[in-house]
């Protein structure tokens, strides 16, 4: 929890964002929410509620603060999304809760932030498809679980093969690396990936899952990434869809280790690299 609080300082001391340049969301409504999970389930979130077996997957119990992080990290990515979509690009310092599922959560994740937003904007007919890019270490089990049947929503995710969840999804298009791939094969497998996105659908917006648990110093990944490495596939991600006039709407994913500052110093790469394509 830590590192966001650190991600957002670091922007401002390197001026990516102004102390008071920072876009804050209101909370998510519960009609919102239930756009993409099940009413029953949003309901034990916001009353603190949640079944012990429900919050074992999770990773841990679901308080007041826990429900109410959720409801504005959700929040978040609608305006994250609703920014790219009026000027182009747009970053979240949160977001990328890729495994909470339709009916709970799962793998440190309450809701779904990402998969509430494309379904607001679907809804609002702001946007008519959309393409959820996930390139967070572990596979975006529940982003494809959720979009399983909506052919409006595409969903693409490059993992580590052998990495949580034991049982995977069926996302519109997986690859599975192998463990301890290195920069130069994961951007080889990044191109080709991109390229067969739009295979899939032509998306109004991109949300780019930039997980940065791929780093070879990662606590959960498997991979061997380096800063580099992470830059210049965030420069390949953005840069592909921004070439395209496609808005990208980042969030930030995974990133473990018990050295805070380090971690969320590999998050603000995205950031930095994304301010390189604000118009």
């Amino acid at each position: 929890m830590p590192k966001y609080g650190a991600i957002a300082r670091m922007l401002a001391e390197e001026g990516i964002v102004a102390e008071d340049g920072f876009h804050q969301p209101g909370p998510a409504g519960a009609e919102q929410i239930a756009l993409a999970h099940d009413r029953a389930y949003v309901e034990q979130v916001l009353t603190a509620n949640v079944p012990d077996h429900i919050s074992r997957q999770i990773g841990f119990r679901v308080d007041e603060s826990i429900a109410r992080r959720a409801v504005y990290a959700g929040a978040g990515t609608v305006l994250t999304a609703r920014l790219a979509l009026a000027q182009g690009i747009a970053a979240s310092t949160a977001g990328g809760s890729h495994h909470a599922k339709r009916t709970h959560g799962a793998g440190f994740c309450v809701f779904n932030d990402v998969a509430i937003a494309a379904n607001v904007l679907t809804k609002d007919h702001t946007i008519g498809t959309a393409l959820v890019f996930d390139c967070d270490v572990h596979q975006g089990d529940g982003t494809a679980d959720i979009f399983r049947d909506d052919k409006r929503i595409a969903t693409v995710s490059i993992h580590a093969e052998k990495n949580y969840p034991a049982r995977k999804e069926e996302s519109d298009l997986d690859i599975g690396l192998p463990d301890g791939t290195q920069d130069e094969a994961y951007l080889e497998a990044l191109v080709d990936t991109l390229g067969r996105s739009f295979d899939l659908v032509t998306p109004d917006i991109v949300f780019y899952n930039a997980g940065v648990d791929p780093h070879r110093d990662d606590r959960l990944g498997r991979l061997e990434l380096s800063d580099e490495g992470l830059a210049e596939r965030d420069r390949r991600v953005i840069g592909f869809f921004r070439d395209r006039d496609i808005p990208v709407a980042c969030v930030m994913g995974g990133g473990y280790g018990s050295q805070v500052e380090e971690v969320a110093r590999r998050h603000v790469i995205t950031h930095r690299v994304a301010a390189d394509f604000v118009d």
